[in-house]
């Protein structure tokens, strides 16, 4: 492997990172970042049929929506998709 050449300082040099880096806290604010996050990796097949955010969560909501009618079981969903199910991904409504 080639070994890398050293990056240029792009930084101005009126700018000094001891004093920009002197009250900087890591992470402070990654729970609130984490807590309002909700990201899914979605298959380039299924990216293919939704194109927007609006429409997969509009299909979510109508899966959503023909569980609580059909009330489906963790076993059906299983032989619907073709691979199991995590127990963590069926939602079961609260009685």
């Amino acid at each position: 492997m080639k070994p890398r050449a050293p990056k240029a300082d792009e930084l101005r040099p009126e700018y000094d990172m001891t004093e920009l880096l002197k009250g900087g806290v890591m992470g402070k604010y990654a729970n609130r970042f984490a807590a309002g996050t909700n990201l899914v990796l979605i298959e380039p097949e299924i990216h293919h049929e939704f194109k927007t955010e609006k429409a997969v969560n509009d299909a979510l909501r109508l899966v959503i929506e023909l569980r609580k009618i059909d009330g489906r079981s963790r076993k059906t969903a299983t032989r619907l998709v073709g691979r199991p199910i995590p127990s963590n991904a069926i939602h079961k409504p609260a009685k």
